[in-house]
């Protein structure tokens, strides 16, 4: 059978598009990539919309098998990227045959990375989406990370091989992963239950991420956070970089997150953002700098126009 075959899965490999939106009221979140931009720039490199489904690799990635002709490429996270043991680049389209091998090592800088090939892995979407919601089980490879053995289908790809094969990312926008990233956040919607000093401590910074990190969220330990009335409100809707505060101690909600929450939330991780967090790994640095909401917007149409022209062929 044609498709990406599975020989080693890595630590966690899924199967995501960019989500599914809507659900979040019934408590089924959107999932999709940690990375947004990443993810968009590899299906961009190999031909395929944006929505297309491809993998993401934690911390270190997959062995494959190619079972069909096909144009992949790897963005996000520095991992080894190797075919037939050759190195291969990253962030650029690379044409593979049937019988090829491809690994993808451990990672050097950054956290996730991702897999995209042409025509996209096309298994069968749940409430409209491929993405994997791995609490829930749902969506990707039977709601699960990849296992040794997975056979992934392929769909049809919309360009030609050779028409994408070679396409790059620009030098100057592809990003670097440094050990401490700054994000930027709007304070609320609970910063009135904090103290002064609570908010100047949480803007101060910097905070460790600890071992307890998945795609729900980033508990982070550093300075202590002080209230005014306690930390426990009447359950609200959480919204995608909420940062709740039990305990003193911040923790990001993130993709999977879950849909309402008690605990008062001091900032918002702005949407460009967001991709800091999830590249960033345990034992790394996180500051938050405080920013208008009108600059969050300006942010946001900035990061949008950026990545416009971000593919040389």
């Amino acid at each position: 059978m044609s498709g990406l075959f599975v020989v080693e899965p890595g630590p966690q490999t899924t199967v995501q598009d960019l989500g599914r939106p809507g659900y979040l009221r019934y408590g089924i979140p959107p999932s999709g990539p940690m990375d947004r931009e990443a993810f968009c720039l590899a299906n961009r490199l190999v031909g395929n919309p944006e929505s297309a489904a491809g993998l993401e690799c934690t911390v270190q990635g997959p062995r494959l098998e190619i079972r069909q002709e096909s144009v992949v490429a790897v963005t996000g996270a520095e991992m080894p990227f190797r075919i037939n043991g050759q190195p291969a680049p990253l962030w650029q389209a690379v044409l593979v045959r049937p019988g090829d091998l491809l690994q993808l090592g451990m990672v050097k800088t950054g956290c996730r990375a991702y897999l995209a090939a042409a025509g996209g892995i096309d298994v069968p979407p749940a409430l409209g989406s491929r993405a994997t919601y791995l609490r829930g089980r749902l969506g990707g490879v039977e709601g699960r990370a990849l296992q040794k053995g997975d056979l992934l289908p392929v769909g049809v790809p919309p360009e030609r091989l050779d028409a994408v094969e070679g396409r790059r990312v620009r030098p100057d926008l592809v990003p670097s992963y440094p050990q401490e990233v700054e994000c930027r956040v709007i304070l609320g919607p609970q910063d009135d239950r904090f103290t002064p000093e609570g908010i100047e401590a949480f803007l101060a910074g910097p905070y460790q991420v600890t071992p307890q990190v998945d795609r729900m969220g980033y508990r982070l330990k550093g300075p202590g956070i002080t209230y005014r009335h306690g930390h426990d409100i009447v359950s609200d809707g959480i919204p995608l970089g909420g940062v709740q505060v039990p305990g003193g101690q911040p923790i990001v909600l993130l993709v999977d997150r879950q849909s309402t929450g008690g605990y008062t939330k001091i900032a918002t991780v702005i949407t460009p953002d967001i991709a800091r967090i999830g590249q960033t790994k345990p034992g790394h640095g996180i500051r938050f700098r405080r920013v208008s909401l009108a600059k969050a917007h300006a942010l946001l149409r900035a990061e949008a126009g950026r990545w416009q022209d971000a593919i040389l062929q």
